[in-house]
Order: structure tokens, then sequence, then C-alpha cells
């Protein structure tokens, strides 16, 4: 029996579940910068999802609830230790030249390197807000901090961002039409 089709009863949980996974691999990867202990946290969320879901109550709020989840896990590896490990793997599909997968490339190396560069409040709030499309009051939920933290390191974030790659931005008019405004 495949494990998927045991904890979850229909085609369309088992969609969500996979969708998910993508979701937090992403936000834990642009936490971590390392692959291996990104397909870790995410596991180790799951698993503690699946272990505690009678206490989830409102199953509108799963999303918020597992990466509260995530949060926590990232939280308590960072306990464990202290160092991290850097890993620019970049992967882009679906392009249609040669030169546009490279200027694309090149512009998720700067955002990825400028977002590594950020404290880790920062960072965990600039990828759940403009990257995962969470609120504020979610993110709030996520992190256990008030609002006005999440805004304000927000926005420090976000004019770090802009300090950081502005000069390269200018060096290379072609890059700024490539790059999309998230919020």
């Amino acid at each position: 029996m495949d494990l998927l089709d045991f904890f979850t009863r229909s085609r369309d949980a088992q969609r969500a579940l996979i969708q998910t996974r993508a979701r937090l691999y992403r936000v834990a990867y642009a936490w971590c910068h390392n692959a291996a202990l990104a397909d870790d946290l995410v596991q180790e969320t799951l698993s503690k999802a699946l272990k505690n879901s009678a206490q989830l109550r409102d199953p509108k709020a799963r999303d918020a609830w597992l990466f509260t989840i995530l949060a926590n896990c990232f939280r308590d590896h960072f306990r464990k230790s202290r160092d991290m490990d850097d890993i620019d793997d970049i992967e882009i599909s679906d392009e249609t030249t040669p030169e546009t997968e490279s200027s694309r490339t090149e512009i998720v190396g700067m955002v990825r390197t400028a977002i590594a560069r950020l404290p880790k409040g920062q960072r965990q709030v600039i990828t759940l807000v403009d990257l995962e499309g969470f609120s504020y009051v979610e993110v709030s939920q996520v992190l256990d901090v008030p609002i006005g933290t999440v805004m304000s390191r927000l926005c420090r974030a976000r004019n770090a961002m802009k300090t950081m790659l502005l000069p390269d931005m200018q060096q290379s008019p072609e890059m700024i039409r490539n790059i999309r405004r998230i919020k």
C-alpha cells in the first residue's frame, strides 16, 4: 500500500499534500540554503503534522499550521547546530531560449544571494510574504511574533534587498525588465 494512500483518503487530498510539500520545501530551502537539510525539515514537518493531525481544528488554516510546524522544526534545528551550509543549486526549466534562461538564472542567483545575506528573521519573513504569499497575520502566527515585528522585518528586508540588488541591476538594464514585483 502506498504511504500517501494510507494517510490520505482521496486523490484531492493527495494532490494537496504533494503541492504543499513542494511549497514547504521551497521555503525551507530559502531559509537554510541546503537541499538535504530542507528535505529533512520538510520530512520532519510532515511527520509531525500527520502524527498530530487531530490538533488541526480548521482545515482552512492547514497551510498556516504546516508552515508553523516548519518554522518550529527550523528553529529547533537552528538551536541544535548554529552553522549552516550554503549550496547554490539553481535549476530553472521551461525557458524558450538560452539567453532568457541565462538571464533568469543570473537574477535568481543574485536574489538568492541577497536573501541569504539577510538576518534570519528578515529572511523568514520575506520568503513567507513575498515568495509564498502569506498574509502578515499568517506570518505572525507561523513565526510566533507580533504583526508589527513582521511588518518592520519585511520593510527592513525589502530595503536591504533593494540596496544589495540595485547596483547590479543598474549595470544590466535588461535584467530590470525580467524581475517582477511580487507585492
